[in-house]
């Protein structure tokens, strides 16, 4: 176990002005609070919180940080409070604490629910001050790397945390130690069996590959000396997780992996870095493809290098990173590097290095967005997705997504109002639909259109959750405005009824909070809502102003509510095309019946239908009369209706050669066009056509079917 006094002196070796004695009071209080308590392991509990700290100085961070290390599991697991906590040792350090405590207090419905709640805090405590989740990784390396005490299930399920959450986590803000030793770790306890033959395979030719290493890095170093560089070279094995990754994309054995050993050669400058990667191409040949400049396009995690595969001696492909010392301080560290210590306002980045990580801020907004703790960790999974694509905007400005993006995530990327009018993309000068998929180094430009609006279907092939947050807001939306728009019109319907004028029940306000408070809603929206959506029935809401009487009389409303003038007063329903009459009812959602097809002309039915406004039937047709009673409604056709339907057609004729072009060209004569045509012979020498085309009103179709009649060959005519 890590002593109080070697704690301090790493904090000292990087901070000399640090407060040994709020270091060592943080220990005293975190050995004496965790007293007695023992790990799965046995050992003392104090074990890990002491192991975190250390971590935490391996990322040089600040006495404050070190001393939250030490206090993390004080709050969960003692009957220390975070009031405590700021009591003894300030503000600062009890946020802290804070951002990294479970919540263990509160009852969730399930193990997934706790793990997403636990993520929505820690994300809005590291929003505010970026140490929370440093202090939070730390914890997990420890609790990973004694992962072996804890039982089978609960091992599979911290590991599947680890390589979903924490893994992407470090690799974002930078911290490759941090993220290949928490997959490593994560992979051995997933895939056992895949990890012990990766290990296995990668011990068993450890010698002849420190071999390799060592005259591979021989022969660099000299040469690029003999430049005049002066440069660090080192090579080393891939972590075993990125090796097994390897084999699975190209689904082949361990032997057949030729670029397992990486060399990395740190040199002084940038331009020092293009230099030598002109002499490694000078001395072996680059494998076509197989080179990335992270130095002048950066990763979005601050990772500065060149990438290089070559076939180096004995004909092995072999991958060589080229940077500077300081792109190597922030591959190792990450965010850390560029951590800034401030006196009075705790801990932060520097600014320019602040904006590099603006997904910090993006999971800000999406917690607000998506109160769904399960969707929002789904979400998160995705955007801390490592695999990425980088693409340009016409400005030549660089946007990163995960792969699989299409124009919709790159729309709503820009700006919420862009992505909901999307139509298609530009890429590269060529239109795109919006499932295409994003690749490295596209233009895009976004084609947008007013009435464009977000729709369901986009949900199937999206990937960012910024995107999927806001298509699901704008339908959540949606479809709240359409059921309180039905919810109005059918408590309209039921108060018509009753002669109950709606509009003065909406500015009686006694009235009005009885009847909110007797259906238990907040205000009126959400009373239309609620009708809408079938929960609350427009009776009950009519009983309340109009209660049944004993006796069975009619029930009468009280004065002031009744409707002024005659109920069954007409109004235009302002449907698509203004078609409809219907009385008592105004703003309907119109749709016309499949089953039958109405037309102007044609003697109607209208029933109401929850969530779907008001569907029109003829009266004769049979469906008409399957619906509830209670919900169908007289209507008419408005007189000045100009609407344009499809119908259809059954016409019979004798089976002889130019019957059909005849039919065709009647059709034609009357100006109508067949949209579309289903003809078959039959065995009594017959012929049964069935025409679907756009029909006006009653009349043209009826002159129609007289003009077919005088046909000579036509048997029977009649509407389907």
């Amino acid at each position: 176990m890590l002593e109080v006094t070697d704690i301090i002196d790493r904090v000292q070796a990087y901070q000399p002005a640090a407060d040994s004695a709020l270091i060592r009071r943080a220990y005293d209080y975190s050995a004496e609070a965790h007293q007695g308590q023992k790990r799965k392991s046995g050992d003392p509990y104090f074990v890990h919180p002491a192991s975190v700290a250390g971590i935490i100085t391996e990322l040089r961070l600040d006495t404050a940080s070190v001393c939250a290390g030490l206090l993390h599991d004080v709050v969960e697991d003692t009957l220390a409070t975070t009031h405590d906590i700021e009591n003894a040792f300030g503000s600062e350090i009890a946020s802290l604490v804070d951002g990294v405590t479970k919540l263990g207090k509160i009852n969730f419905t399930s193990k997934e629910d706790r793990q997403a709640e636990n993520f929505r805090k820690m994300v809005v405590a590291m929003a505010r001050d970026i140490r929370v989740l440093l202090i939070k990784l730390c914890d997990r390396v420890d609790n990973m790397r004694t992962l072996e005490h804890m039982k089978p299930e609960a091992q599979e399920r911290i590991a599947r945390e680890t390589m979903e959450i924490y893994a992407p986590l470090a690799n974002r803000l930078g911290i490759q130690a941090f993220k290949s030793e928490l997959e490593d770790l994560s992979f051995r306890w997933l895939e056992p069996d895949s990890y012990a033959l990766v290990k296995n395979a990668v011990q068993t030719t450890k010698k002849e590959r420190d071999r390799y290493i060592v005259e591979v890095t021989k022969t660099l170093s000299s040469r690029l000396a003999e430049q005049g560089f002066a440069a660090d070279v080192s090579g080393r094995a891939k972590h075993l997780y990125s090796v097994w990754r390897k084999m699975k994309a190209n689904d082949c054995a361990i032997e057949q992996i030729h670029d397992i050993i990486a060399f990395r050669v740190q040199v002084e400058t940038v331009s020092d870095c293009y230099a030598a990667l002109g002499v490694i191409h000078s001395k072996w040949t680059p494998v076509p493809g197989r080179f990335k400049d992270y130095i002048a396009l950066p990763k979005p995690n601050m990772y500065q290098s060149l990438h290089t595969t070559v076939i180096g001696p004995g004909r092995e492909r072999i991958e060589i990173q080229i940077r500077t010392h300081e792109m190597h301080r922030v591959a190792e560290r990450g965010i850390a590097a560029h951590w800034k210590y401030k006196e009075r306002n705790g801990g932060g980045v520097a600014e320019s290095d602040a904006q590099r990580f603006g997904w910090l801020r993006q999971l800000m907004e999406w917690q607000k967005d998506l109160k769904d703790p399960a969707e929002f960790l789904e979400g998160v999974k995705v955007d801390l997705f490592q695999d990425e694509v980088y693409v340009f905007t016409p400005k030549g400005e660089v946007r990163v997504f995960p792969r699989g993006s299409t124009p919709i995530d790159f729309a709503f990327a820009i700006h919420s109002q862009i992505g909901e009018h999307i139509t298609g993309a530009r890429v590269n000068g060529k239109l795109e639909p919006l499932r295409y998929r994003l690749r490295n180094g596209d233009v895009l430009e976004v084609v947008t259109n007013p009435a464009q609006q977000p729709n369901k279907d986009w949900l199937d092939f999206v990937v960012t959750t910024r995107a999927r947050a806001r298509i699901r807001n704008y339908l959540r939306q949606e479809q709240r405005d359409k059921s309180l728009k039905l919810g109005r019109e059918l408590l309209e319907r039921e108060f018509a009824r009753a002669s109950v004028s709606l509009t003065k029940l909406l500015k009686n306000d006694s009235e009005l909070r009885k009847v909110l408070e007797t259906v238990n809603v907040q205000n009126v929206d959400e009373l239309f809502i609620g009708i809408g959506y079938g929960k609350i029935d427009p009776r009950d809401v009519l009983e309340v102003l109009a209660p049944p009487s004993v006796d069975g009389a009619k029930s009468i409303p009280p004065e002031e509510l009744r409707e002024g003038r005659l109920a069954g007063f007409v109004r235009k329903i302002k449907g698509d095309d203004g078609g409809i009459r219907l009385s008592g009812i105004n703003d309907v959602l119109v749709r016309y019946a499949k089953c039958c097809n109405p037309l102007p002309g044609d003697d109607i039915l209208g029933f109401i239908t929850r969530g779907r406004g008001l569907t029109i039937h003829r009266r004769g047709c049979p469906k008409a009369f399957d619906t509830d009673p209670e919900r169908r409604v007289e209507i008419t056709w408005d007189s000045k209706a100009k609407i344009n339907r499809a119908v259809q057609l059954r016409v019979i004729t004798a089976n002889r050669p130019g019957i059909l072009a005849t039919v065709g060209h009647t059709f034609s004569q009357m100006g109508i066009n067949i949209s579309e045509a289903n003809c078959r012979a039959s065995d009594d020498g017959k012929a049964i056509n069935t025409f679907t085309f756009v029909c006006l009103d009653l009349s043209q179709l009826k002159n129609v079917m007289r003009a077919l009649q005088k046909v000579q060959g036509v048997v029977v005519v009649e509407r389907t």
